[in-house]
């Protein structure tokens, strides 16, 4: 999301309320593990976690942990989900902290506790499949959670995975920020860190998908109402994953819509500018994505190009998004 608006709104409010912050839970009597209810975590916190799996599980050939967006959920990839398992993919997914069903809901959870959860959910993926191949799916917020994660900034290795896929990863930090931008945040979560903003009326297009974003709408376990210190808490995670990009050398798969209005094409084009010139790397641009790609009306499309450069990470993505997409989104020099 683009938070700039909705800081500036929470200015106008007339007086500050008490900042409140998730609190870790107890120490874990038991290592981080998969369980009925959902994937727990070290300090025994439960994340529900859904999941979308091939009929005949001899036939996974690959696995997926996907990280959702800001103020969604686990289910936002329950449509991808089931048609990867079509093609003996597994994708698993867990509310992050503070969002969905998760414990301290609307409660920033803070970049190290949530690359924490990913590392550990992804440790214990590997464990439940040892031999199958595992990958990192990010989508906006997600994505920089899995940035974090995967390069270890948060102070905790991430265990190996196979790659990592980014969906227009939320990498708007302060660096592409204009200075009316930064003193906005820095003022508003001074002064009202507890007030809550909708952002209605603000005119952004996250998808072309109106059916499912009506259903967006309508579904309580989507938050409507977001606190300002959660957006800073977002800002600090979006500044976290830009500077790891030097760091990133897992193979990557990275997913970005032409008509996305939410992150900058300014900002993504720095963050990959930054990533090491010999990590392994595949970009796709889609000349009609919006922010929410694997949910958008052609979302099929980027589905079949997850899965294709998983089965081989070298060779040309079905759509051919990838054919013109360092032309459009590396900086020209």
């Amino acid at each position: 999301m683009r938070p700039l608006v909705l800081l500036l709104a929470a200015l106008t409010a007339a007086c500050a309320l008490p900042q409140t912050a998730a609190p870790v839970g107890p120490p874990n009597s038991s290592p981080p593990h998969l369980a009925t209810d959902g994937f727990v975590a070290d300090d025994g916190a439960v994340l529900p976690m859904r999941a979308w799996k091939p009929e005949a599980p001899r036939k996974t050939k690959a696995v997926i942990l996907a990280l959702h967006g800001f103020n969604d959920y686990s289910d936002s990839f329950k449509t991808p989900g089931e048609d990867w398992a079509k093609d003996g993919i597994a994708t698993f997914a867990y509310d992050q902290r503070g969002f969905g069903a998760a414990p301290e809901r609307g409660l920033w959870a803070g970049a190290p506790r949530m690359a924490a959860d990913a590392q550990e959910a992804s440790a214990a993926l590997r464990a439940r499949y040892p031999r199958v191949p595992l990958y990192l799916l990010g989508e906006s917020m997600g994505g920089a959670v899995a940035i974090v994660a995967a390069t270890g900034t948060a102070g905790t290795p991430m265990p190996p995975v196979d790659g990592l896929i980014l969906e227009a990863p939320a990498v708007w930090g302060r660096g592409t920020m204009n200075i009316f931008e930064r003193v906005a945040l820095f003022a508003a979560y001074h002064t009202v860190p507890s007030i809550t903003l909708t952002g209605r009326g603000l005119g952004f297009k996250p998808s072309d998908n109106i059916e499912m974003l009506r259903a967006l709408g309508r579904d309580p376990l989507v938050i409507k109402e977001t606190r300002v210190d959660a957006i800073k808490g977002l800002v600090d995670l979006m500044d976290d994953a830009t500077a790891s990009a030097p760091k990133l050398t897992a193979p990557m798969l990275f997913l970005y819509g032409e008509r996305d209005e939410l992150i900058p094409l300014g900002a993504t084009k720095r963050f990959l500018e930054a990533l090491p010139p010999a990590a392994p790397r595949t970009l796709a641009y889609y000349p009609q994505g919006f922010h929410m790609l694997l949910r958008d009306l052609e979302a099929p499309v980027v589905w079949k190009d997850v899965a294709a450069w998983i089965d081989n990470p070298e060779a040309p993505l079905p759509s051919g998004a990838d054919r013109n997409a360092e032309e459009k989104l590396l900086p020209r020099h």
